[in-house]
């Protein structure tokens, strides 16, 4: 297939197979590998200079428990997570599938087993999508640096490359999601060969979503550590960690709240976003206590609330304004006003150009008494303090007589002078 048939073919596909995609909002990216044992961070070869020698022996003393990708799949469930996506293998080479391609694979060395099956499996078990990540760099091959400046060097190391991934889209069943990431050091497309790789891909997994890693823009954006909506009508993922490290790193105590998770929530709904939210799990495989913690409260709170993020939203940008106690998301003729700054008996929200019909809490159904006048909707009757006791942010649903518009500037204006 060439470049523009492929690419026709791509643009063509996408609205189908993407659609369960945009409607499941929120997934867990897994991060786990040799560097765990020695929990330093992920990039702990390259920052701390370890000889090649030396970090091989990891693959030999690395023997995670039974099955822990049974714990992260049962915690994304209760998490309110549609899809996971572990790390197949990351910059340090190690494969956790039984590949041809190297020995230095979780078969051959220290687990003994098949890693990548055992999350497929966990996938399926709990009903969720499953993704891939796979790293184009790699710090373990020979030709995966001289590949830049060798030409002989480069053509061993794409067929290495094409070959793990044809096994990853050959051996597990349905994949879902491919995760490339990395792709030094090569400087394009072309050198990389993607579109000849993605075209065997999509051949193996016709349904397959790619990200825009290797090259090319592909079905979706990945900002990193931070949520940046893309353009209107483009597809993005925001890739947060829970603690500043993608792996294993008990030494770092920063963990965002169960409260910073669901309001990393809404600001991608409000931008018709995806959230994946990592995990670094320990050697043994099991989640750090800190994120069970934070994922448990948070399940609860989606479970109550989760209609105000899932499925297929609006853009709240250029519709609604911000408050000083809340933001929006929408779908169609209703808006979803996440309050997470409580006024207490009343709460008021200006400039809205649209007649508001009903206001509900949308945990529990029960209706709220509101005033409406050309200017203000006042919410009445509320109690002295915030009902969600889970994180703080109660969530009213507004059904409107219309799409919501909200108008209100920088300046104090009245909607006739807007």
């Amino acid at each position: 297939m060439d470049k523009e048939k492929y690419l026709r073919w791509v643009a063509s596909t996408r609205e189908r197979r993407m659609r369960w995609w945009k409607e499941a909002r929120f997934g867990m990216f897994i991060h786990w590998g040799l560097y765990s044992q020695l929990g330093r961070h992920e990039w702990v070869m390259n920052r701390e200079r370890i000889p090649l020698e030396e970090y091989e022996k990891l693959a030999d003393t690395w023997k995670p428990k039974e099955r822990p990708a049974r714990e992260w799949a049962r915690l994304a469930k209760e998490a309110g997570m549609k899809y996971m996506v572990m790390t197949t293998k990351h910059h340090e080479g190690f494969c956790l599938w039984d590949t041809k391609q190297t020995d230095y694979n979780a078969v051959k060395r220290g687990p003994g087993r098949d890693l990548v099956r055992e999350f497929v499996d966990a996938c399926h078990e709990f009903g969720l999508k499953v993704g891939f990540y796979y790293s184009l760099m790699d710090w373990h091959h020979p030709d995966g640096a001289r590949c830049a400046k060798d030409e002989v060097a480069r053509r061993r190391f794409l067929d290495f490359t094409q070959g793990c991934v044809r096994e990853l889209c050959s051996n597990y069943g349905k994949i879902d999601i491919l995760w490339y990431d990395v792709s030094w050091p090569l400087e394009d497309a072309d050198r990389w060969e993607t579109y000849k790789m993605n075209t065997m891909v999509r051949e193996l997994q016709p349904d397959i979503i790619i990200n825009n890693r290797a090259k090319l823009d592909e079905d979706f954006g990945t900002p990193e550590e931070r949520i940046t909506p893309a353009e209107e009508g483009r597809a993005w993922e925001s890739c947060m960690t829970f603690n500043g490290s993608w792996g294993y790193m008990p030494s770092a105590i920063d963990w965002r709240s169960a409260r910073e998770v669901v309001q990393m929530l809404r600001t991608v709904t409000a931008g018709q976003g995806n959230l994946l939210l990592n995990i670094g799990p320990a050697p043994d495989g099991s989640v750090p206590p800190e994120a069970v913690e934070r994922l448990t409260t948070v399940g609860k709170w989606v479970a109550l609330n989760g209609e105000a993020l899932y499925g297929q939203v609006d853009r709240a940008q250029g519709w609604m304004e911000w408050s000083p106690t809340g933001q929006w998301t929408l779908k169609g003729n209703v808006g979803y006003f996440w309050c997470d700054r409580w006024p207490g008996g009343e709460l008021v929200i200006g400039g809205l150009h649209t007649r508001v019909r009903k206001v509900s809490y949308l945990a529990t159904g029960q209706t709220v008494d509101f005033e409406q006048t050309e200017k203000r909707l006042v919410l009445k009757g509320l109690p002295a303090k915030n009902p969600d006791e889970l994180v703080g942010i109660c969530v009213f649903k507004v059904e409107f007589d219309g799409l919501p518009r909200q108008e209100l500037g920088a300046g104090y204006v009245t909607l006739d002078e807007i």
